[in-house]
This record gives C-alpha cells, structure tokens and sequence, in this order.
C-alpha cells in the first residue's frame, strides 16, 4: 500500500486525480530521516513565534525578562503581570487552537478528498456560531467563558446531522455525500443564526467580538476545561494516518487492502468534531486555519498523511500565533484580531489552489 501510496512522478488516472491518491499540491512522499529534519525545522520556527508571542506587543519585553517572568515572578512587577497574566494564557490557547484547525483541516480534506475544504464546509463553525447566539439571546451568557460549552455544543449537533445526513440514502459517493451535507447544513444553520441576531441588537453587539476570532480576553480556564477533548480528538486525528492513505486511494481500493472504510470515516467525524468544537470555544471561529496549514504540511510531508498530520500539528499553531502577533502591530493604538489578519493571508492561498493546474485536472 505504502509503495503505491507514495510513488513519485505517478500519472493522473481517468478524472484527473493521480493514481496514488494525492491531493493536488502535495509532493511524493520523503524518507524519514527528511520528514523527522523538516518537523524540526518546523518546531524551531513553532518555538521562535511562541518566544515572539511572550515578548512583543505595545509593551515590549526582552527575553530575559520574559524568561524570568515564567521561572521566577516578582509580585507586583507590571512586566511580569503582563506575561503571565495576559500573554501567556493569550498564547497557550492559541497553541491549542491552532493545532487542533490543523489537524482538523487535514482530517477534513482527507476525508472529502476535496483540497479545499476547511471545518466552515462541514456546518462545524456554522454550529458554534448558532450555540453562542443562543447562549446570548436565550440564556443571557454574557462572558467568552460562558460561551464555550454552547459552541462546543453546537458544534456538536452540527457534527451529528452533517454524519447523519451522509449516511442516509445512496447517490453520490460518500466524499460528495459528506460535502453536500455540510454545505446544506451551514446554510441552513447561517439562516437560523442570522435571523436571531437582526431581531437582538444587544446580541448582535456581544456576539461580534466573539466571531471575528480572536485569542484576546480568553481564560486559561477553558483551556484547561477543554483539554481532554482537545487529546481524545489529536490522539484520535495522529491514529487516522494509515487510514486516511486508504481513503486516498478510493472506498473500493481501501476496502481491498484490507481497511474498513466506515469505522474510519466515523473516527474522522469524531475527531473533527472534537478538534473544531474545542477550537471554536477557545478562540472563535477562526478561518483558513483549517485550509493553509494542511496544504503547508501537504507541501513538506508529500502524501503520507501520518506525517502530513504531524506537520499540520505543528504549523497551525505557529500560523495562529503569529497573525497574533503581527495584529498587535497593525492597527495602532488598538489591535487588530488574529482571525482577521490569517483571513488576509488565506483567500490568497484559496484562490491560488483553485487555481492550480492540479486542481484544475481534477
């Protein structure tokens, strides 16, 4: 399977898709010695932009003080306050949810075999959304931290119908079935959400901070309360890597070689749900996460999807933490919030693989 999965220079077979599988932009496979180099790599740049996270804003700080803020704190000393108080929570979930869109985004292409897909197709983010607004308007939540169980609920019950929906009736196959699924769900979901909110200009008000997606104001607490789902579904996403090669290959390839194609497509939803609804409590739906560092880690790790995973694990937290940092820059005095600045650099990355000859083979 492997030999086949990841030959080099394969031709495209009938439709356009190569014959092994891969997703357009991926590259052949590398030996492991390459890939364990290039995930260094990528964990060196991961640990410069956390040291960025912890040190640069309107109140800048050397990394000594930084250091000495983590090891040794002096109360009451407004630096140190700063990097423990706001920064370093500020960081953590954005380490948390930058991995978890990661390997969701990757978990989801594979899934659909659709190189553009991200959690916003599958009606995930869409239910996030429906459960805040409900919070806010029927229950009068008022807080982010109040807000994350609703949008992990939500996100939750998106997830069920979206697989519920799928696995109903024949036609399509299941890729096409999943996607139409989700698209029918997040327009349906988008409608209920957008007619709550024009009826409730104070709901309006408070939700909009929320669903620009950002890492400013979060509580470590929730962190730490969605922590075991965060694990259960990352341990879940990394398990899925042979699986996901199979899926590659089509439904009737994968079940030749051996593989059980609905009892991976239904880890695939459960660790998806898990990964996006914990993200979305935490930070806020926060676009082309899910589509960039998949593609990124595509590009590095060739078609094995257990490396591909494990590289996605590792740029999507570096890619969240620094449009972090970069919007502390952009729009002085103020701030400008992280889902805005990695939507600047994701609708290129969209429109480019749209655009790809790849893609367009098809």
């Amino acid at each position: 399977m492997t030999a086949t999965a990841t030959r080099p220079g394969a031709r495209p077979a009938a439709g356009g898709r190569p014959r092994d599988g891969r997703l357009p932009g991926a590259r052949p496979a590398r030996g492991t010695g390459g890939h364990a180099a290039g995930l260094a790599a990528a964990g060196l740049v991961l640990a410069c932009v956390v040291a960025a996270s912890l040190a640069l804003g309107t109140r800048g700080m050397s990394p000594g003080t930084v250091v000495e803020a983590l090891v040794a704190p002096r109360p009451g000393d407004a630096d140190h306050m700063v990097v423990r108080e706001l920064r370093l929570p500020r960081t953590l979930i954005g380490l948390a949810a930058g991995a978890a869109l990661g390997l969701a985004g990757t978990l989801i292409q594979a899934a659909t075999r659709n190189p553009i897909a991200d959690p916003g197709l599958l009606g995930l983010n869409a239910g996030a959304c429906l459960g805040v607004v409900a919070a806010i308007t029927w229950l009068g939540v008022a807080s982010p931290v109040g807000y994350i169980w609703f949008a992990f609920a939500g996100t939750l019950v998106a997830g069920l119908v979206v697989h519920g929906v799928t696995a109903m009736g024949r036609g399509p196959s299941a890729p096409t079935r999943l996607t139409l699924a989700g698209v029918a769900v997040t327009a349906a979901l988008t409608s209920i959400t957008t007619t709550i909110l024009l009826g409730d200009v104070e709901t309006l008000d408070r939700y909009r901070f929320w669903v620009v997606g950002s890492l400013v104001g979060r509580d470590a607490g929730a962190l730490a309360s969605l922590l075991p789902f965060l694990l259960t579904g990352a341990a879940l996403a990394l398990a899925l890597g042979r699986g996901l090669d199979a899926l590659a290959l089509g439904d009737d390839v994968a079940r030749g070689l051996g593989h059980r194609v609905g009892r991976t497509r239904a880890l695939t939803a459960a660790a998806v749900v898990l990964l996006c609804g914990s993200a979305a409590a935490l930070a806020g739906p926060l676009a082309f996460v899910g589509l960039v560092a998949p593609h990124a880690a595509r590009r590095l790790a060739g078609a094995d999807h257990r490396w591909v995973l494990r590289y996605a694990l590792v740029l999507g937290p570096a890619l969240v933490l620094a449009a972090d940092v970069a919007g502390r820059f952009l729009a002085p005095p103020g701030e400008m919030e992280a889902g805005l600045v990695i939507a600047v650099v994701g609708a290129p990355v969209m429109i480019a693989v749209v655009r790809s000859p790849a893609m367009r083979r098809a």
